[in-house]
């Protein structure tokens, strides 16, 4: 076997050990498969051929066929499907593949086969796995950067996503969230004529007494539209209780809290019986909730920001969705990326300064708590290593709350302009941690304060030595579009170091209309000359619009995460396409477009299409009396003979 293709197989077994598969080289020590390769050999002569890689994940058979060269992938026949002649066979991987996988399928019992063609190396590579079924037939699948989607764990859902073309249970389960907000919002307005900005504390407060119902404390049976002591009251009292319980200090922060609760009681609408009904809307809002949300909140353990998703919904509603306060809600998938791309570990200390609804928070304590089983530990988690400011009171309330469900033990989140805050004070938390999303399009050259990456300095400045920050903002905060934001990015790299930009989805916030990126720093670190960011493209994340839902993942979106981690650690290198290292300067646009060069190398084909373009257009303005276009200008003249 040539040098080049051991190195192609050891690269390949690397990918599959990061994946956590196991599958067996040059053979099967299952009696089935390894009888059938006995006449699997490619000159078809009935003897013996191995594939490079075979073996079995759940009820799914692997085949595995490497080259080395990339032009060894894959060819066609006259018809345009994947050849079968015995060379082709031979010296594709692709070919090879398929030609396994169908002799497989007829000659064992398997009646699901992936099989695999691969060609190149970690850097410039191709995998292209194919389905084929018992009667040996094949599919060809999208292309894909490494087997996550193949093991114990995804398999099921890949095969269900790319092969069945069914939603999966997370893509219901994201359709029930947004229909269960749906007909509450519809409920909300139908019953109790509420400002959309009022919905989510509604929501919000009833989840806390229904928390309070836990300890026998409140019960829906005894909301009966009492006029003395109304249902909006007995909400309010457990919703206080609950406060208490949850140990919510100091007083004046409870009594925020409160202040935005209040018109559960103090709206005659909400405590009147509905005819319709006939109990009062909030007796029909905590039933529903109960029924709907409360049991997926306290009992499955996810990282999902039901409430923030309902605020999202309900916002979206009304046309407001508090984006005239530049208030972006961050979707799940991006606040788990975060907790990936700094590593969260369990004794980090996580900071959000803009924490709208809680997002990172939930879903760093999500993973911090996931990576130790020690009680005491998981208690510090919630109670004392995770903080937040929001400025927005009933965003503070909705945090706040969704932190309390949560098991946050005192919810750590305080109702303060974070620009107004001592990054000194502030350290005294020693965050190790910085996650933000800031508001939007705040800033101006009145005041420059307001810019999403004057946000980032402030929170930068904020963490402690070493810490690890980590922010999502537009693409234009790095670019350094005004002299204002030139001169944040310049004291940015006096004082912290820049690891990189990674340029996003345009969709990632659905109809907002934001090219967002993520900038990843280490805080209280003096960025160095000679050190080498990454600046990564990473629109094409595996995530598509959904129509009357909105973005949902893809079967590509694991395979897509799972490089570009593999690429941001240097697990493996990557083409300049997809991520280029290099030092920056203050002036520069921090991101990939503008790092970026094509140094790929063209084929024969692109080089003769090229030509044939410009022959083309040539003859065609030569045609056109247009000739002057194709002239070499006279000394002096830019206008060469076309002068007018």
């Amino acid at each position: 076997m040539a040098k080049k293709e051991v190195k192609t197989d050891l690269w390949v077994y690397d990918l599959l050990k990061e994946a956590e598969i196991e599958l067996e080289p040059q053979g099967s020590s299952i009696v089935e498969i390894n009888t059938a390769l006995k006449t699997a050999s490619k000159n078809r002569t009935g003897k013996v051929g191995f594939p490079e890689y075979i073996g079995v994940i759940k009820d799914f058979l692997l085949v595995i066929e490497d080259k080395s060269e990339l032009s060894n992938h894959i060819i066609l026949d006259n018809k345009n499907l994947i050849s079968m002649e015995r060379n082709d066979v031979k010296n594709y991987a692709v070919n090879g593949a398929l030609f396994y996988g169908q002799h497989l399928a007829k000659n064992t019992s398997y009646k699901k086969i992936i099989a695999f063609g691969i060609s190149g190396n970690e850097k410039k590579h191709k995998i292209s796995p194919i389905y084929i079924d018992e009667t040996e037939y094949y599919r060809e699948l999208p292309d894909v950067e490494s087997f996550i989607s193949f093991n114990e764990k995804n398999i099921d859902e890949y095969y269900t996503r790319e092969i069945l073309k069914e939603a999966t249970d997370e893509e219901k389960t994201t359709e029930e969230i947004l229909k269960d907000a749906s007909i509450l919002h519809e409920d909300l307005r139908n019953y109790g004529t509420l400002k959309d900005v009022d919905k989510p504390l509604i929501v919000s407060g009833i989840l806390l007494a229904l928390r309070e119902s836990e300890s026998k404390n409140f019960s829906i049976d005894d909301l009966t539209g009492d006029t003395i002591k109304t249902d909006g009251q007995k909400i309010y009292d457990a919703i206080e209780s609950n406060l208490k319980r949850a140990n919510v200090s100091p007083d004046v922060k409870k009594d925020k809290l409160l202040s935005q609760f209040a018109i559960i009681k103090d709206t005659p609408k909400l405590n009147e019986i509905e005819p319709k009904l006939k109990k009062t809307p909030l007796k029909h809002y905590t039933e529903y909730l109960y029924n709907k949300i409360y049991k997926s909140i306290r009992y499955i353990q996810s990282s999902e920001d039901y409430l923030g998703r309902f605020y999202g919904e309900f916002m979206s509603y009304s046309g407001g969705d508090g984006q005239t306060l530049g208030i972006v809600l961050t979707p799940k998938h991006i606040t788990e990326l975060f907790c990936d791309l700094v590593e969260v570990k369990p004794n980090d200390i996580v900071f959000d300064p803009c924490c709208g609804t809680a997002g990172f928070l939930i879903a760093s304590m999500h993973n911090m708590l996931k990576q130790t089983s020690k009680k005491s530990e998981q208690r510090n988690i919630r109670q004392n290593q995770l903080h937040g400011f929001e400025l927005q009171p009933y965003m503070f309330t909705i945090a706040t709350t969704n932190m309390i469900l949560r098991g946050d033990g005192k919810s750590n989140l305080i109702n303060e302009d974070f620009l107004k805050q001592d990054p000194n004070k502030i350290q005294l938390k020693q965050p190790t941690v910085g996650m933000m999303n800031p508001p939007y399009s705040q800033g101006s050259k009145k005041d420059p304060t307001l810019y999403e990456i004057a946000f980032t300095e402030h929170l930068l400045d904020s963490l402690t030595v070493g810490a690890r920050c980590i922010v999502i903002i537009p693409q234009s905060s790095v670019t350094g579009k005004t002299r204002e934001e030139q001169s944040i990015k310049e004291n940015i790299l006096k004082k912290h170091t820049l690891e990189g930009v990674i340029t996003l989805n345009k969709d990632t916030f659905y109809g907002v209309g934001v090219m967002p990126c993520i900038a990843i720093f280490t805080a209280g670190e003096p960025h160095l000359n000679d050190k080498e960011c990454k600046f990564i493209d990473f629109r094409d994340d595996g995530y598509k619009i959904s129509p009357h839902i909105g973005l949902l993942e893809t079967e590509q979106a694991k395979d897509k995460k799972q490089h570009l981690l593999d690429v941001w650690f240097d697990r493996i290198e990557s083409e300049t396409k997809f991520c280029v290292k290099t030092t920056v300067e203050p002036n520069d646009e921090w991101l990939h477009s503008f790092y970026y060069f094509n140094d790929e190398i063209p084929t024969d084909e692109n080089f003769e299409k090229t030509v044939s373009d410009y022959l083309s257009f040539e003859f065609s303005m030569i045609m056109q009396n247009r000739e002057y276009l194709f002239k070499t200008p006279k000394n002096g003249d830019g206008d060469g003979d076309g002068d007018e």
